[in-house]
């Protein structure tokens, strides 16, 4: 049986986000990429990148005197096992509602209508399958 994968916080969720697009990334280069849109310093994303690691979300290899930080698990996997949580925790397992709160949150545009619509016609196929 596999270990469930950890949780990532607000704050980690946007480290990772960084490591995702990049591939991999040095603290400082984590910081430079994040420090325009939030409040924070090198120090702190060095602090949070430590945690991060002690959690199994990333891990880092040495380069020179840098260790160059990269996600253990990829963006996909992780959206997945926290939408399923909230899905559980937040709305009881019911799907209808969950949507249905996104809805009343953001109005989706032409092009998201479309590929919702898709989509639950795909999942209606499986369904009957």
């Amino acid at each position: 049986m596999t270990e469930p994968h950890p949780e990532p916080t607000e704050r980690e969720l946007q480290i990772l986000e960084v490591l995702w697009q990049r591939g991999e990334a040095t603290v400082r280069e984590v910081y430079e990429t994040l420090r325009d849109e939030l409040p924070i310093v090198q120090n702190t994303v060095q602090a949070f990148l430590r945690l991060m690691e002690q959690k199994g979300l990333v891990t880092h290899r040495l380069v020179g005197r840098s260790f160059v930080y990269r996600a253990l698990q990829a963006r996909e996997p992780t959206r997945k096992n926290l939408l399923s949580g909230l899905l559980e925790t937040v709305f009881d397992g019911s799907l209808d509602q969950l949507v249905a709160s996104a809805l009343a949150v953001r109005k989706p545009s032409a092009q998201e209508l479309d590929k919702l619509r898709t989509l639950l016609a795909e999942a209606g196929k499986r369904g009957k399958s």
